[in-house]
């Protein structure tokens, strides 16, 4: 069973349309049909997700926005195989998805390198192979010359390009993110979201992010899709037309999300009143 929605709106930008990465076309790569998702049992029994469909394709990047608690990281778990559905079905194509936390979530015992190189030698990859493969990481996320040192030697913003590194290297074809970029301040927030966007257009991930944040969402997002306050119901999809590179404080972003939080507001004020 799924939900039927009416029309999402497409909202576009008022200024022409400039080059960039376009999506592939084709079948999704992860999809979730009726996913229901219940924690305990009888009376007691909390619904997180009700009957969620979702379709995600190849290289696209979609971002999911909603109140606390309405099940996106439940949703996440699900599609990176940590938990399982009470109904309904999870498919993601290509091998189990990469999962990025709000924490880095490193090895504190192991240097910056060492970090890295952990799942690779999880998968069996070669010495040689791993330390190549670990320079080039280190490269992409410009922490080249931080391989030897260990965590608490890192910023909060180092860590988490460290733990995007690690992510990468599991090369995974989709990307999972669960408010990676929570706890760092503005500026440094920024600088990664132009970061993230350069790796994504570079390698042709598709992204699935969870935020709080909804001008994070269309700053970063092909497709912005919101759910609804617990239970988490798929509520809308905004397809984001504005061009890239993107700026969090431009006028069409600002726009575009204040669209989007005055129907998040509206929702929450219907299920108050439910």
């Amino acid at each position: 069973m799924s939900i039927a929605l009416p029309h999402a709106p497409k909202l576009r930008a008022s200024v022409p349309a400039a080059a960039s990465f376009v999506p592939a076309a084709g079948p999704p790569v992860l999809r979730l049909d009726g996913v229901t998702k219940r924690h305990g049992v009888g009376e007691d029994a909390v619904v997180a997700l009700d009957t969620m469909s979702l379709s995600v394709t190849a290289g696209e990047f979609v971002c999911v926005v909603g109140a606390s608690g309405c099940g996106k990281s439940t949703m996440l778990n699900l599609v990176a195989g940590l938990d399982t559905p009470s109904a309904g079905k999870v498919q993601v194509q290509g091998g189990r998805p990469a999962l990025m936390f709000q924490e880095s979530a490193l090895f504190p015992w192991l240097t910056v390198e060492e970090n890295v190189a952990f799942p690779l030698q999880m998968q069996g990859v070669p010495r040689g192979q791993r330390k190549q493969r670990v320079a080039e990481l280190l490269a992409m996320v410009h922490l080249e010359k931080f391989g030897r040192r260990r965590p608490h030697e890192l910023s909060g913003g180092m860590k988490q390009r460290v733990a995007l590194a690690r992510a990468l290297a599991q090369r995974a074809n989709v990307l999972l993110m669960d408010e990676p970029f929570a706890a760092l301040d503005a500026m440094m927030r920024d600088h990664l979201h132009c970061e993230l966007e350069t790796l994504w257009q570079q390698t042709g991930l598709t992204v699935v992010f969870v935020t709080h944040n909804v001008r994070e969402a269309v700053r970063l997002g092909d497709r912005v899709v919101l759910l609804s306050s617990r239970p988490g119901r798929l509520l809308a999809e905004y397809a984001i037309d504005i061009p890239r590179p993107r700026r969090i404080e431009s006028p069409e972003v600002a726009a575009t999300a204040r669209e989007i939080t005055d129907r998040l507001h509206e929702a929450a004020r219907s299920a108050a009143h439910a």
